[in-house]
């Protein structure tokens, strides 16, 4: 295994709430109340949309505002990492990653471990070039089982409420998060920042239809499926567990610049895209 090289889940395509649109010469997020499928192709037009979306688009009557999921991992945070992030906004390059206690950063001596104040009390986050960044790995479908829909958010709501549900899930499960049966869901509210302006996260819930009792018995039962066929879950969260830590950051410039066109707008860009319906 190459060393500084983290090794993550590996990525069919994207979900996303929003996208990049120009507006007067210049490139902006902009957020949606619906979620979008699609492959890991870009074009001058936009990402390409994954055959999944057209399928649950119809389903739905037009809007997606849930997805089908199984989770690869037991380990919720496996499935879901956040931390705080900053990227060189020019190169894409990611600079510092940190839990509020600690960080690891780009220096000119190297990648060094420091104290991580979080971004209110951090001078390089100055200008919001610091944020909680979450990366979710979710599978859709059945054609690839370890294959994965990656799903970025730098949204509070989204991140903790991703959290605290896998979290909560894996508890009452019994450790067996990856057999539930589970679904990503859009949800919307209004709080008095956003000044009556709707704000739309991502929950993780039981799929529609399914009982929590009902869940918790198919987890079992697929649990015992997958023991007497030889599947090792404990020895994949291992794996992966070693993977992503074989490198400092998870992201690397090949995707920053999109990242930071998406998630790490400049201060005018954001507050642009601020006067839209948006995702937190």
């Amino acid at each position: 295994m190459i060393k500084g090289l983290a090794i993550t889940p590996p990525v069919l395509g994207r979900i996303s709430i929003g996208k990049v649109v120009e507006r007067n010469g210049k490139r902006l997020p902009e957020k949606d109340d619906q979620f979008t499928i699609t492959s890991q192709v870009q074009t001058r037009e936009g990402w390409l949309v994954h055959p999944f979306d057209e399928g649950l688009r119809k389903a739905q009557g037009g809007k997606i505002r849930s997805i089908p999921i199984r989770l690869l991992f037991n380990d919720p945070d496996l499935n879901f990492r956040a931390e705080y992030s900053l990227f060189d906004r020019d190169t894409g390059r990611p600079m510092c990653v940190g839990n509020g206690e600690s960080c690891k950063r780009y220096t000119e001596s190297g990648i060094q471990t420091l104290p991580c104040p979080s971004p209110e009390a951090c001078p390089l986050a100055r200008g919001m070039a610091c944020k909680p960044y979450g990366r979710l790995n979710v599978a859709i479908g059945d054609d690839d089982p370890l294959g994965t829909f990656i799903f970025r958010t730098t949204g509070y709501n989204s991140i903790r409420t991703l959290a605290a549900r896998m979290h909560y899930l894996q508890a009452i499960s019994g450790n067996r998060l990856a057999c539930l049966p589970l679904e990503l869901r859009i949800r919307g509210k209004s709080t008095r920042q956003s000044m009556g302006t709707p704000i739309f996260y991502v929950d993780i819930a039981i799929r529609e239809g399914i009982s929590m009792e009902e869940s918790l018995q198919q987890a079992k039962a697929l649990d015992e499926q997958r023991l007497n066929a030889g599947f090792n879950q404990d020895a994949l969260d291992a794996s992966a567990r070693l993977g992503l830590s074989n490198g400092a950051f998870e992201d690397n410039e090949e995707e920053g610049g999109g990242i930071v066109e998406e998630f790490f707008p400049v201060p005018e860009q954001a507050q642009a895209a601020e006067q839209r319906p948006h995702a937190a």
